[in-house]
């Protein structure tokens, strides 16, 4: 096996904190779009601060077969969807110190035109919080599935869903006290870890949020 200089990471809605940590120990970023698509899991939805803790938005996605692949994966408009995700956005994190800074780069997604596919949207997303935050890594998406894909971290499968922080190889977190970032709901129900990548953007900022995901004792 050659030098591994790379990861492998599913596509994801407003990934978490862990998703951008893994990303930054790496020379190249591989994002999935062949897989099968596995339904509950950060593909598809995230994880931020709301009012009464950990609050989930979950993209709707229209009727297919079991074994569609992420890249053919069209987002549902039936119901008034993005208009909830914004709302639960602004309620959480209006009172946070960098919601209003960053408000027009995210408003657009919610109320401009829409996307089809979600890893169109996925992408979007991330590309815009890479710059948001300072982050510059090259990404590219795989052409085809590859069951062992050679000389690149696999963590696929590692990420099921967005509250999951234990996995020795993904986001365990250590005990160290850059763990912790100011959050504005805090107070009342502490410290909530590995929450969507906005989280920590609204809260602290690109410059400082890009400080602690290369922190050493944040993340393994």
């Amino acid at each position: 096996m050659g030098e591994v200089n790379s990861v492998l990471l599913p596509s994801s809605y407003l990934p978490p904190v862990s998703y951008f940590s893994a990303m930054l120990k790496y020379k190249e970023v591989k994002i999935e779009h062949y897989e099968h698509f596995e339904r509950q899991t950060l593909r598809s939805r995230c994880e931020i601060y709301g009012a009464n803790g950990r609050l989930n938005l979950s993209v709707p996605l229209r009727k297919r077969g079991e074994r569609t692949i992420t890249k053919d994966i069209r987002i549902a408009y039936d119901n008034d969807w993005r208009t909830l995700h914004w709302r639960s956005m602004q309620s959480a994190y209006r009172r946070s110190p960098y919601f209003e800074f960053y408000e027009d780069d995210f408003v657009g997604f919610y109320e401009g035109e829409k996307f089809e596919f979600l890893v169109d949207l996925n992408e979007a997303l991330l590309n815009k919080i890479n710059e948001l935050s300072g982050i510059d890594v090259p990404i590219s998406k795989t052409t085809s599935y590859e069951k062992d894909p050679e000389n690149t971290i696999d963590l696929r499968n590692e990420a099921q869903h967005p509250s999951i922080i234990n996995h020795q190889s993904f986001d365990k977190l250590r005990t160290g006290s850059s763990t912790i970032y100011y959050q504005v709901f805090g107070t009342k129900f502490g410290f909530l870890p590995n929450l969507s990548i906005i989280d920590l953007l609204f809260n602290e900022g690109g410059k400082r949020g890009l400080e602690y995901l290369k922190a050493p004792d944040s993340f393994l």
